[in-house]
């Protein structure tokens, strides 16, 4: 009988710990993206309030531009290591 991992403790089975090292992973870039989304926005609002000078424009596009190069792995690996998970369970997929 192989031992089962508790959520406190690592998993064993190297695929498992592959996954939640890409889950961790994933979070993480979710994280990054939406505050550079959210960083975008505030700096837009910022330069409509004010003036939209050259430096907040280029912050802005800047943000929105790396916020989209970090999301876009990051949220399809979250639904690659979710299904995964699913199919773990014996759950169906949801597509």
């Amino acid at each position: 009988m192989t031992p089962r991992s508790t959520p406190s403790s690592p998993p064993t089975d190297p695929v498992l710990q592959r996954r939640a090292q890409i889950e961790k992973l994933c979070n993480q870039g979710k994280r990054l993206g939406y505050s550079l989304l959210l960083a975008a926005i505030l700096l837009f609002l910022f330069g409509w309030f004010t003036k939209f000078t050259n430096p907040v424009v280029w912050a802005t596009v800047a943000c929105m531009a790396v916020a989209s190069v970090v999301l876009i792995p990051a949220i399809i690996g979250g639904y690659g290591v979710k299904d995964a998970n699913r199919a773990d369970q014996g759950l169906a997929s949801r597509h």
